[in-house]
């Protein structure tokens, strides 16, 4: 084989995947110049262009794209591997790539990481917090943390949380002043505040139950928004009503800063997971935050296939 062949492949994909050299210099510890002078020799050596530059943006051209596509699979492949050599040493160590909602993270990771960090401090956490449906292998990412429901048949699952119920909310200002819906047919009747989701950019329908089935209504909304927390203090200022997991708003439903409506046509859900893919359970850092997780749940459940 051609001792050259991997030459600049490793540069490659880092510019690909954040589509900046500066940024790609910075994470590969070099200067932009030598990365720019490696992708240039690179596409020397081929013959082809792989970048289209301009002072303000770096894309893949089709040919980059391309290549991209075929090498990011084969890169991670490798990662992994020598990863993997990390399951012959002492300690957990390596970054740790995650990623999951704000509220998970405020929920399950938060209150954890000052223990995971004393147990496992050559451990890097690296916490991705996005609110739409990532795929771990594209993405690079170790493990996940979203609702069982939405997760890839082909994941490993630890369940984080019980399962919980969705409902309706508003402030108690809200409510004096406008009162609230005494069935579901009412919500036309009242503003409401809705959630887009990230990936899809579809509008939350809000599910009830009515004799056994499911019934999906489209609120009116005045408001629309793409992250949960802002939704939830949205409702507690007062700006209609809001349809959230029960979890989410524990606390303010337990100091009556918001009162919730519906609850007995309103459906019961998946809880949070933290997913994987069943090959990467075996890495020690992983199997460190599984500890630390199942130990504040209070629980020995094993992983099991969603």
């Amino acid at each position: 084989m051609d001792k050259d062949v991997f030459d600049g492949v490793a540069v490659f994909l880092e510019v690909a995947a954040l589509s900046s050299f500066s940024q790609a210099a910075q994470r590969l510890g070099v200067s932009a110049t030598a990365v720019s002078k490696t992708i240039r020799a690179l596409e020397d050596r081929h013959g082809v262009l792989l970048f289209r530059r301009t002072t303000r943006r770096v894309a893949l051209t089709e040919a980059g794209q391309q290549l991209y596509n075929r090498l990011n699979p084969a890169a991670r492949e490798l990662r992994e591997a020598l990863e993997g050599l990390g399951s012959f040493q002492s300690k957990p160590s390596g970054t740790l790539r995650l990623t999951m909602t704000r509220f998970a993270c405020e929920w399950l990771i938060e209150p954890v990481l000052p223990e995971f960090r004393r147990k496992y401090p050559e451990i890097l956490l690296d916490i991705h917090i996005d609110e739409g449906i990532v795929d771990l292998l594209d993405e690079g990412f170790d493990a996940g943390i979203r609702l069982g429901e939405s997760l890839e048949k082909d994941m490993v699952a630890l369940p984080l949380t019980p399962e919980f119920r969705w409902c309706v909310v508003a402030s108690s200002a809200y409510a004096k002043q406008h009162g609230l819906p005494k069935q579901f047919t009412d919500i036309p009747d009242y503003t409401c505040l809705n959630y887009r989701f990230v990936t899809s950019r579809a509008l939350h329908r809000w599910e009830f139950e009515q004799q056994g089935r499911e019934v999906l209504v489209d609120a009116p909304v005045s408001v629309v928004v793409n992250d949960r927390s802002s939704l939830v203090n949205f409702a507690l200022a007062g700006l209609g009503l809001a349809y959230v997991a029960e979890m989410e708003v524990q606390q303010w439903l337990a100091t009556q800063e918001l009162v919730s409506c519906l609850s007995d046509s309103l459906p019961v859900t998946s809880g949070l997971f933290l997913y994987f893919a069943e090959r990467s359970q075996s890495q020690p850092k992983l199997r460190a935050l599984i500890d630390v997780l199942k130990k504040r749940r209070g629980n020995d459940s094993s992983p099991r296939a969603v």
